[in-house]
């Protein structure tokens, strides 16, 4: 008899403990408006009238004081959630971690391509040349910053044609400073030219119709400008006929 008294009394004592500690129902601050949950970030309370309506955010997704739009809810990324370190089970679909937001690659050695997941439906992305996709923010940034470990590289890539970056190679531009970008004129078509990102991971371009491309300015232009392509245009048109 006085165990189970005393386990009651227990039971009400943690029960008052765990109100104490804020799982009590939520009482509005204002008879009016929206306001966070002060342990999960992604949960948040509408007030109308000094009534309390609990709302979650879509997954992925967590609650901003600062959005003034009537859309709350906002990339982890962009929010400061301090110590509302709680989130509702996540809701994985395919390559999607959760159902919004940015996620890497599933080979961790694969630091370049990522994921934008928008309600569980993903988006392969690509990150620039000499970037890494970091976690943390949700972008692209440089491989030190990232912190990525084990990548491969995409240095040495070659496009289907057999193009290649060259290896150490520096480009100067008329201004005496070393092009980041690149570009490389195509061996056969003047119509076609290659950039190579940060120096490293090829492209392929092509200008518009009726130009063609000066290695020497490493623009497009009108053919009469560039030497050895002049009459470019008169030759297809010839060989179509």
């Amino acid at each position: 008899m006085h165990k189970s008294i005393l386990l009651v009394a227990i039971l009400v004592v943690c029960g008052y403990a765990a109100n104490s500690n804020g799982y009590s129902k939520f009482v509005c601050p204002k008879d009016n408006g929206v306001f966070k949950d002060s342990y999960q970030c992604d949960k948040y309370y509408e007030c109308k009238d000094g009534h309390a309506s609990e709302k979650l955010c879509p997954d992925g997704l967590v609650f901003s004081t600062r959005r003034k739009s009537h859309k709350k809810c906002d990339l982890p990324s962009n929010v400061d959630c301090s110590d509302r370190k709680e989130l509702q089970p996540p809701k994985p679909s395919g390559v999607c971690l959760r159902q919004n937001g940015f996620f890497p690659h599933p080979d961790p050695t694969n630091c370049t391509i990522f994921y934008s997941c928008v309600e569980g439906r993903e988006t392969e992305m690509t990150c620039a040349a000499g970037l890494h996709f970091d976690s943390a923010t949700g972008t692209c940034n440089w491989a030190e910053t990232a912190g990525r470990t084990n990548c491969r590289s995409n240095a040495n890539k070659k496009l289907k044609d057999g193009f290649q970056c060259p290896a150490d190679f520096k480009q100067i531009n008329s201004n005496g400073q070393m092009v980041t970008h690149p570009n490389f004129p195509h061996p056969e078509d003047c119509t076609k030219f290659y950039i190579c990102l940060n120096g490293v991971e090829p492209r392929q371009g092509a200008c518009h119709a009726g130009m063609v491309y000066n290695k020497n300015t490493q623009r497009c232009e009108e053919p009469e400008s560039v030497p050895g392509c002049e009459n470019w245009y008169k030759h297809t048109v010839k060989s179509k006929h």
